[in-house]
């Protein structure tokens, strides 16, 4: 691991498993174990908290290419779900990461007996309401809801604000926020309908060369994006 870009051990270990998810993305690879190439396991206190900021995409290379995840990922996301509930008063983001993190261990893998049940969807009024620049940023944070065949209110939410997401891409490209411009571009790529002008491919790669030695999460936003562009899945 690059300490460079570990203040903490959960920074260490949030990196680490990005890092493994972006390479079974480059890689493809069946049944690769992202938590175990990581050195992290369902017993790992501070592994699993790092599974919980990657959130669903932990098993994003299985949904992707619509593979089998491998046990123990989906072992570690389980235990995530169940030791980082939603606190009361959570922000809306928190609780629709919470139920993307277990619609996908539902819909892609085969849970422990007792694993969580699917529950309603959060609301999205406050998407709906959101000005451009504050719904950009609030969608960047969902990036991993932006996978295809996942329907979602944030993913329609997304469908219908295509122009707001690739204002607010091109503004987070301006201010240098690669993650942010990471997340929108991933979206943009799911939900298609951004304006030709914008360039998107051009500006992924661009993003890429920026950010995404700094931090493997934009690098596996962008990846996302590719994979899913090649897929022709939106």
């Amino acid at each position: 691991m690059d300490q460079t870009h570990a203040s903490s051990p959960l920074a260490g270990a949030v990196h680490d498993l990005a890092t493994e998810v972006v390479l079974a993305l480059r890689s493809g690879d069946h049944l690769a174990t992202v938590c175990g190439a990581a050195g992290i396991d369902q017993d790992d206190r501070t592994g699993i908290a790092a599974a919980r900021v990657i959130g669903a995409d932990l098993l994003l290379p299985s949904v992707l290419y619509g593979r089998d995840p491998h046990p123990g990922d989906v072992a570690v996301l389980d235990r995530a779900v169940r030791e980082f509930p939603p606190k009361p008063g959570a922000p809306a983001a928190t609780a629709w990461s919470h139920w993307h993190m277990i619609s996908t261990l539902q819909r892609v893998a085969s849970p422990p007996p007792g694993a969580p049940g699917a529950y309603e969807e959060p609301d999205t009024a406050w998407l709906q309401e959101a000005a451009w620049q504050s719904f950009t940023h609030q969608l960047s944070v969902l990036a991993p809801l932006a996978v295809p065949a996942a329907p979602s209110a944030v993913r329609r939410a997304a469908a219908e604000r295509t122009v707001d997401l690739s204002r607010g891409f091109v503004r987070a490209v301006r201010r240098r926020d690669w993650l942010q411009a990471a997340g929108a571009g991933r979206w943009l790529a799911a939900v298609g309908g951004e304006p030709a002008s914008l360039g998107l491919d051009r500006g992924l790669d661009f993003v890429e060369l920026m950010g995404g030695h700094r931090d493997p999460r934009v690098a596996l936003h962008v990846r996302a994006a590719r994979v899913m562009a090649e897929a022709g899945a939106r």
